[in-house]
């Protein structure tokens, strides 16, 4: 046999592994039989694989009890104990971090997607870029510790920040005013201090992954998720993956579609965008004679739960622009479910009826069906870095490999 020809074989075997591992990830327990049908191999490379996984802890065979709690009818097992086969939760662990203008968020997860530790701290709004780094690595190391593990025990890292990240250059473009990370390679400077894959992701889209793997977007293959915040943004699930935003990772920027053409000029360069009609403070600014000029989200809501007309009318308004938007959304790439989140998502039906109702007049008769809900999970940072976590067990490259190589590996020295 060539070389080529061995070389191959390990990469076909490599892709088989990571197949494997993440049908485990994704549908818990399974019988050998069943993971080779998922994974479109035989049973024999089921097994030679297994077994190379359960010697280096990555996979842990099921049995009895463990199986029934693994949600499998114990009756299926059927004398074949031996033929069921999970991801060891134990075997390494995830973490995400996220930046906001003025939070970051640490969560780690175990292989399994259960939550090891979480917690989050203030990063002022005029805090540099280093400092955020700082502030997140030791986050990071404290739950970490507060978990009894080190960085070795890392197979990734994935972070969230506000902005577009360029794919091709991997930098951060300029989004809100004080936006910290504008300019900066966020996955090369994390890079330095830390030993395992780093991704990078706009924290929006890490949010509609939070809320696909743990809220409103559950067992729903096509996903869209909008949140209305200070600014607007999606995230875009097809077929359970994330769209990262197209060739130059501009994509997604939902709150600068049209939704009046001979509206006001926009920053952006187009007319009527979107966030001019549905953002926090375009809300806020349009009930400045009724909430004050230094309302915000909490006075809007009160005033909102009094019935203020006012109020019910910027928001009614609000949601019937965004439902314009939404429509020609769905008549191009037909969501089953749209999550709303963001902190107007907290005003619940006052902005998603209007929603709902502009969708099913203004879209095409197979698209307009698409289940408008609201965001299940936190708003802002918390949700982002639970997405963050999710991402690197969805996303990170070679985990296996990882998975393998990273209890020999050593706690990189702590910033």
């Amino acid at each position: 046999m060539t070389a080529k020809d061995t070389g191959s074989l390990r990469a076909l075997r490599r892709t088989n592994s990571e197949r494997l591992l993440s049908a485990l990830m994704e549908h818990g327990a399974l019988h050998r039989a069943e993971l080779a049908r998922i994974c479109g191999v035989s049973r024999t490379t089921v097994s030679t694989i297994a077994a190379d996984l359960i010697m280096g802890n990555v996979v842990i065979e099921v049995i009895g009890d463990q199986v029934a709690r693994a949600g499998i009818d114990a009756s299926e097992v059927d004398g074949r104990a031996r033929g069921f086969l999970q991801a060891n939760p134990s075997a390494g662990a995830a973490a995400g971090l996220d930046f906001t203008l003025e939070r970051v968020w640490c969560h780690v997860t175990d292989l399994a997607g259960a939550t090891l530790a979480s917690d989050g701290t203030q990063a002022p709004s005029d805090t540099p870029w280093q400092e955020r780094l700082t502030a997140g690595l030791t986050l990071l190391d404290r739950l970490l510790d507060e978990a009894g593990l080190g960085r070795g025990s890392l197979v990734g890292v994935a972070i969230g920040v506000p902005g577009p990240i360029d794919l091709q250059t991997g930098v951060v473009g300029p989004s809100l005013p004080g936006q910290a990370w504008a300019g900066v390679n966020v996955a090369a400077e994390f890079g330095r201090h830390l030993d395992v894959p780093v991704l990078v992701e706009n924290n929006t889209r890490l949010e509609a992954v939070a809320e696909f793997t743990w809220g409103a977007g559950r067992d729903i293959a096509d996903v869209l998720y909008l949140g209305l915040s200070t600014g607007i943004g999606s995230g875009l699930l097809v077929d359970g993956n994330l769209h990262h935003g197209g060739a130059r990772g501009g994509g997604g920027e939902i709150g600068h579609l049209s939704a009046d053409s001979s509206g006001d000029p926009c920053p952006c360069g187009n007319r009527g965008c979107l966030v001019q009609y549905a953002s926090l403070q375009a809300v806020l600014a349009k009930l400045e004679p009724v909430l004050g000029a230094d309302a915000g989200l909490d006075e809007l809501l009160a005033s909102a739960a009094a019935e203020e007309p006012q109020t019910l009318r910027v928001l009614r308004e609000a949601g019937e622009q965004t439902g314009r938007v939404l429509a020609n959304i769905c008549n191009l790439l037909n969501p089953a479910r749209i999550i709303v989140g963001g902190e107007l998502a907290r005003a619940g039906d006052l902005i998603l009826e209007p929603i709902r109702a502009t969708l099913r007049r203004t879209a095409m008769s197979l698209t307009r069906d698409a289940d408008v809900v609201a965001a299940e999970l936190d708003l802002g940072a918390r949700a982002g870095a639970s997405g963050a976590a999710a991402l690197v067990l969805r996303q990170t490259d070679q985990l296996v490999t990882a998975l393998l190589t990273s209890s020999d590996s050593k706690p990189s020295e702590a910033v």
